[in-house]
């Protein structure tokens, strides 16, 4: 049950990401909900899951929007692994913990992108970069963050309190 409704988020962020979220942009940044996916799934339910969650959304994007296979893959599970590494160190019912992380890794992986593809290639106009893309996109997504890792807690809570009745736990 637990694979299929995370592979049934993973889908369906994909098309609101690629689709829906273009109606809302904001002087041509969209949030960035596949890396809030990652991480939200990594603090809830630790670095494997996050990290598995984060190579399936990088396939994805990879697929679609990638120039080589690999790529989006690598990042999102190297980001999905990273910050599930303390997932059992906060109160998950903490809506601010997620939020700053997620700014975190999505001004950390758009760095990447940014260092990855145009600085190699010589546009080396950085604060450009930073004050029109990297900034935006971070708090976009940081304002995205509270509802989306609201329904991802919700959806975790009820899956654990039916393992916890069907596998008899805790």
């Amino acid at each position: 049950m637990r694979v299929l409704i995370t592979a049934l988020f993973i889908i369906i962020n994909f098309f609101i990401q690629s689709t829906i979220l273009h109606y809302i942009e904001i002087r041509g940044v969209i949030p960035n909900t596949t890396i809030i996916l990652v991480v939200s799934y990594a603090l809830l339910r630790g670095s494997v899951e996050g990290a598995i969650v984060g190579f399936f959304t990088g396939i994805l994007q990879d697929i679609f929007f990638g120039a080589s296979i690999g790529y989006f893959a690598l990042l999102n599970t190297i980001t999905g692994y990273l910050f599930g590494r303390g997932n059992h160190n906060f109160y998950r019912e903490n809506y601010i913990l997620p939020m700053m992380l997620c700014a975190i890794a999505v001004f950390s992986y758009e760095t990447i992108i940014y260092i990855t593809g145009f600085l190699f290639r010589g546009q080396l106009n950085f604060l450009y970069i930073l004050g029109n893309t990297l900034l935006p996109e971070t708090v976009y997504s940081c304002i995205f963050t509270i509802p989306l890792y609201r329904i991802l807690f919700g959806t975790n809570e009820w899956l654990e309190l039916k393992e916890k009745y069907k596998y008899r736990l805790f």
